[in-house]
């Protein structure tokens, strides 16, 4: 008992200079709490007889609790894995345009719900909107935070306690358990399957339009994974053409949204937004943060007549998109426009540039940190689009004694550095890092390297 006796107060702690210097760099409440817990962990672990710091030693506990509580777990990190779209770090980093319009919009107030030229209340539905139907040409678009959120409110305002039909090749699963037959559910429509797994037929939709009361048509590219071998499937334009002879719509849901023919860049083709419209289907929906290289968003376009019930239903307002991605959308949206998307949005850039221009990268990094071995090796685009697809690339592959140790030190470098471990080399793809990182790349990876 005597020696607990020996803990300082947390009313003498707190007077000492340097709590006071905690208590200016954290703020009062959070540093009472610190010295409240520390002193707790002392108290506790006394009873199995581990000896009572002293009051330094206390110091040094309460500052790195604060550290603790204090540091931020979304930190920016260096991909060297070679994912252009990789969906645990942050799928697409947007352009320096669409980060420039985030801060202006957040450091001013701005007209997000107000009509500058009648100076009354106005809608933030109209951010975008212009930008995205010159692009497609659709009559009318909606923006919402995630392409998820799209699927679910489309399904809920237009097909509530009414039948969707859907092929059993396209019951989807992608990545966080997200499966398109719980989505229904979850929206109160009813699922209604035709065909089978890796063969489905126009007259399974006919069938089914003539059997049943069907409300809706809805395509879900199938964006992750491919069904190959003995499989058929109707056109999508195939499937407009009786659907809409049935006076049925017709929803597709790409996921990637990609408004660029990624075959030009040595990829396969993936379903394009404005071939989706063309084919005829009222309504399409895809992610932002994807193959449109922009922030996370879902975004909506089609017929304006069903469009308009989609921003009347009341989930819309649950989902919005806030003022920060409308201003990055409404930024990257520009750079399409503009023809200039390969030169300024970062995933199509890594996508497009030229393999002789990423290994003079790869020879640069290899004379910089004194190690390691260039090697031809492959991209790939990853987050949920062109699956099985890859792009050629160089690598700089460095043999270690103990390579899971080193990838623990990369990761833990500022900022960390994120590789991948092929055939027990540590190996780097200059294609997604940015030109801009390579200044604290390089010297970081030197260091780490040259200590193993």
């Amino acid at each position: 008992m005597s020696d607990l006796r020996r803990i300082p107060s947390v009313d003498h702690l707190i007077k000492t200079d340097p709590v006071a210097e905690c208590i200016a760099a954290y703020g009062r409440p959070l540093t009472l709490q610190a010295i409240r817990s520390v002193l707790a962990d002392v108290r506790s672990s006394h009873a199995d007889d581990i000896p009572i710091p002293d009051e330094d030693e206390l110091v040094v506990r309460i500052k790195e609790q604060l550290e603790t509580w204090t540091a931020p777990t979304l930190l920016p990190v260096i991909n060297c894995t070679g994912v252009v779209l990789h969906t645990n770090l942050g799928r697409a980093p947007i352009s320096k345009s669409a980060m420039d319009a985030i801060q202006e919009t957040a450091l001013n107030y701005n007209s997000l719900e107000y009509q500058l030229d009648k100076g009354r209340r106005g809608s933030r539905l109209v951010h975008a909107e212009s930008y995205l139907k010159q692009l497609t040409d659709a009559e009318g678009a909606l923006v919402v935070n995630n392409n998820a959120s799209a699927v679910l409110l489309i399904l809920s305002a237009l097909a509530r306690r009414r039948k969707v039909l859907i092929a059993r090749s396209q019951l989807v699963e992608i990545g966080g358990g997200f499966r398109i037959p719980d989505v229904m559910a979850q929206s109160g429509a009813k699922l209604f399957e035709i065909g089978t797994t890796n063969r489905v037929h126009l007259h399974d939709y006919e069938r089914a339009l003539q059997e049943e009361s069907i409300k809706l048509i809805m395509r879900a590219h199938r964006s992750n994974f491919q069904i190959v071998g003995f499989t058929s499937e109707p056109s999508l334009a195939e499937i407009v053409t009786v659907s809409h002879q049935a006076g049925v719509p017709v929803v597709d849901d790409l996921g990637s949204g990609s408004l660029l023919e990624t075959s030009d860049y040595g990829l396969g083709h993936e379903p394009m937004i404005q071939e989706s419209l063309s084919a005829g289907v009222d309504l399409v929906c895809f992610s932002g943060d994807k193959l449109l290289g922009g922030p996370q968003a879902g975004i909506i376009l089609g017929k304006s007549e069903l469009i308009d019930k989609l921003k009347k239903h009341p989930l819309a307002r649950a989902i919005r998109a806030d003022k920060l991605c409308l201003a990055a959308l409404s930024a990257t949206l520009l750079h399409y426009l503009r023809s200039e998307a390969e030169t300024e949005i970062p995933i199509w850039r890594m996508i497009s540039e030229p393999l002789d221009m990423i290994k003079s990268r790869a020879n640069h990094w290899i004379e910089v940190i004194g190690t390691g071995e260039l090697v031809e090796g492959q991209s790939t685009v990853g987050g949920g689009s062109l699956p099985g697809e890859t792009l050629p690339t160089w690598l700089v592959a460095v043999s270690v004694r103990h390579p899971n140790k080193v990838l623990t030190l990369l990761r833990k470098s500022q900022p960390p550095i994120i590789a991948r471990l092929e055939e027990d080399r540590i190996v780097l793809d200059p294609r997604t890092v940015l030109a801009d990182q390579e200044d604290q790349l390089l010297p970081n990876l030197k260091k780490i390297l040259s200590n193993i």
